[in-house]
């Protein structure tokens, strides 16, 4: 999330893009919603959504910008079980 609103590309290796456009697709999607990322409060985990597919936790996760606070811009992450911890997959940035 720290990336995104830094419009920058993820560094961790925990992190892999679904697809290769992804990211650029994600950051192309907020600037045309118009509005500037900022950092997740602690908040935002009380209207996130989890839910368990087997195999992985599909979550979408609200995002916040300076101009409305909690916006209607959301982040949906894949997140498996991996040997040395968890692996996060983003898969896309919209608006539901």
């Amino acid at each position: 999330m720290d990336a995104l609103a830094k419009e920058q590309a993820p560094l961790l290796p925990q992190v892999p893009l679904r697809a290769a456009d992804v990211w650029t697709s994600a950051q192309e999607y907020i600037r045309a919603y118009g509005a500037h990322l900022k950092a997740l409060p602690e908040e935002s985990w009380n209207s996130s959504l989890c839910i368990w597919y087997g195999e992985f936790w599909n979550v979408l996760v609200d995002l916040y910008t300076e101009e409305e606070g909690r916006s209607d811009l959301v982040l949906q992450v894949h997140i498996h079980e991996a040997p040395n911890g968890y692996r996060y997959d983003v898969i896309q940035v919209y608006v539901p």
